[in-house]
């Protein structure tokens, strides 16, 4: 994970602002960008939302799932529930 080096204030309604540099190099466009946010322990992640990003067995959304040919989307316990099957 690369550090910026940038810290933002969060406002009384829990806001915060991503930087214009940033949201350009990451092509964050104002309202046509959907974001998905994780946490883990004390860790926020924002992450750009794509459709189809479920994972094809269990239907969940993570930060560790994985694209394979055919559009196929597994997190780690789906791809054992899958290969477990066969």
């Amino acid at each position: 994970m690369k550090t910026r080096g940038i810290v933002r204030k969060v406002d009384e309604l829990g806001r915060i602002v991503i930087p214009k540099e940033i949201r350009k190099i990451l092509g964050i466009e104002d309202s046509k960008t959907h974001l998905e946010i994780f946490t883990e322990d004390d860790t926020i992640i924002f992450q750009k939302y794509r459709v189809g990003r479920a994972c094809s067995v269990t239907n969940k959304v993570t930060i560790q799932n994985k694209a394979y040919t055919g559009n196929v989307v597994l997190i780690p316990e789906g791809k054992k529930t899958l290969f477990h099957q066969f």
